[in-house]
């Protein structure tokens, strides 16, 4: 994969951005603590690897199919983020992976499916080591391993939602049948969690 210059700051600029509103969001607040900087740790390395690997996911497979692909930062939207944190809740629109180039609608799909079974695959991966470190005395290693399951499980059924602008609308109007098994599997994780 390439990058573009621009597109490194941009993909740091929503990392940072998504870090701190997390920490905000868990922390109820933000404050010059350790818990604070924990709370950025958690966040930087759940959330953070979640959207920075859901979106590199689509760019991979944009590529493949011969597709000028860089992601693009949304400003608003991040700063929105962080002042929304404040309130107990986010939402989470950092930017996007632009495409350019001639794909098929089922090519569309699957460029837009890369993104949400990266965060499965992920949510999958933090299960089994949440359920191995269950017995471990470190609160850390247990909060960052259940945290980023919940925020990968979360993260591929918002993304399916089949309208608007997310994935879900693509991969939706590629193949139903593909949409339903990826959705089952996303909302599966997710009920795990809860």
């Amino acid at each position: 994969m390439k990058f573009s210059k621009l597109e490194k700051e941009d993909l740091f600029k929503a990392w940072f951005a998504l870090s701190i509103a997390f920490a905000i969001l868990i922390n109820e607040g933000f404050s010059l603590s350790f818990k604070f900087l924990e709370g950025i740790f958690l966040s930087a390395f759940t959330v953070g690897i979640a959207f920075l690997l859901h979106e590199l996911s689509h760019k991979f497979v944009a590529q493949k199919y011969k597709c000028w692909a860089e992601f693009r930062a949304n400003t608003t939207m991040l700063m929105l983020a962080v002042l929304m944190s404040f309130l107990g809740f986010i939402l989470v629109a950092p930017g996007a992976v632009m495409i350019s180039g001639r794909v098929s609608k089922k090519q569309n799909g699957i460029i837009s499916l890369a993104g949400p079974m990266m965060n499965v695959f992920l949510g999958v991966v933090y299960l089994i080591c949440a359920v191995l470190v269950v017995s471990s005395d470190n609160s850390l290693i247990k909060d960052f391993f259940t945290y980023g399951y919940i925020i990968n499980a979360w993260l591929a059924v918002f993304n399916l939602l089949p309208f608007g602008i997310f994935d879900g609308k693509k991969v939706f109007a590629w193949n139903k049948g593909v949409y339903a098994v990826s959705m089952l599997l996303a909302v599966g994780l997710l009920v795990l969690a809860l």
